[in-house]
C-alpha cells in the first residue's frame, strides 16, 4: 500500500492548543443539561481555569456561548445554529461522504456506508471509490445485517443469545461460509476491538473490514466498511484500516447522536 496522503485527520499535522481546548469546552456544554460555571467546566475538562476563562469570553464574544451574568453560568450559544444550518436538509449520507472519501483516499479502498434497517438488513447509501477499485457495491444493494465482516460488528452490539445468532447465521448466504464457531469467536472479538475482518467469506478473493456506527444506546445505525480484493490487502493492512474504521465510526456517532451527561 502507497503512502498515505498527509492529512489534519492523521494527525501529522501540529495542534493549535487554544483551538483544541474551545473544542472540549463546546463538547462539555454540548453534553451538559445544566449551565455551568467557569470552576466546573475548567475540572470537567482538565483546562486550566485561566484558560477555560479566557476561552469561554472569547466564545461568549463570538456568541458561540451565552453567558448568565445572574449565576455566572455558560451554556451553548445561538452562534452556534449560523455554523449548523448548512447541514439542516442534508442527509446522514451526504454529512460522512467526506469521511469515506478521507479513508478511501488513505487505504485505496472503495468504502461504503451502510444504513441498519428495521428489517435486519443493511443497505448501501454512500461510497467512496478510488481510481484502482476492482470491486464496487452499487448503492441500494441490501444484504442480511449479520452477514460479512459488519454483520459481525453487528452481531457483537445486538448481544443475541447464542440459540438466535446460531438460527439467524444458519439463514445466512457466503460463498465460502466459515463455521459458526469461528464466526461466534469473530463476533466476540468485534466486540472487543470494535471493527471485523474477513478475508474470502463472503465472496472469494474479497476481503472486508467494517466498524459499525452507534447511537446513544449503543445499537448500531450504521455500518461503515472498506471493501477490497484480497491478495492486494494484508493482515495488517486490514486490522490497521480496521482501527481507522472504529475512530471514524466514534467520531460520527458522537457527531449524529450526542450523549447528555446524568444529572
Amino acid at each position: 500500500m502507497n503512502k498515505k496522503e498527509e492529512t489534519p485527520q492523521n494527525g501529522k499535522t501540529k495542534e493549535v492548543g487554544a483551538v483544541v481546548n474551545a473544542i472540549h469546552i463546546l463538547r462539555h456544554l454540548a453534553r451538559s443539561s445544566p449551565a455551568e460555571g467557569v470552576a466546573a467546566i475548567a475540572r470537567a475538562t482538565g483546562i486550566s481555569p485561566s484558560s477555560a476563562f479566557n476561552i469561554l469570553r472569547t466564545l461568549t464574544n463570538e456568541q458561540l456561548v451565552a453567558f448568565n451574568d445572574k449565576d455566572k453560568s455558560y451554556r451553548l450559544g445561538l452562534g452556534l445554529s449560523e455554523l449548523a444550518v448548512s447541514f439542516i436538509g442534508h442527509s446522514y449520507a451526504d454529512l460522512i461522504q467526506p469521511e469515506l472519501e478521507r479513508l478511501s483516499l488513505n487505504h485505496r479502498i472503495l468504502l461504503v456506508l451502510w444504513q441498519v434497517t428495521g428489517d435486519n438488513h443493511i443497505t448501501a447509501i454512500a461510497r467512496a471509490i478510488p481510481n484502482a477499485a476492482h470491486v464496487d457495491v452499487p448503492l441500494n444493494s441490501r444484504l442480511p445485517e449479520l452477514i460479512g465482516a459488519g454483520g459481525r460488528c453487528v452481531a457483537a452490539l445486538r448481544k443475541l443469545p447464542e440459540d438466535e445468532l446460531r438460527r439467524r447465521f444458519a439463514r445466512l448466504h457466503w460463498e465460502n461460509p466459515p463455521s459458526f464457531a469461528t464466526y461466534q469467536e469473530e463476533v466476540r472479538n468485534a466486540l472487543h476491538n470494535g471493527w471485523a475482518i474477513e478475508v474470502g467469506n463472503l465472496y472469494r478473493g474479497v476481503c472486508l473490514a467494517s466498524s459499525a456506527i452507534t447511537d446513544q444506546h449503543d445499537q448500531p445505525r450504521f455500518v461503515l466498511s472498506g471493501i477490497g480484493i484480497a491478495a492486494q490487502h494484508s493482515r495488517e493492512e486490514l486490522e490497521e484500516m480496521g482501527e481507522a474504521l472504529k475512530e471514524t465510526a466514534r467520531f460520527v456517532g458522537r457527531g449524529l447522536f450526542p450523549l447528555r451527561e446524568k444529572t
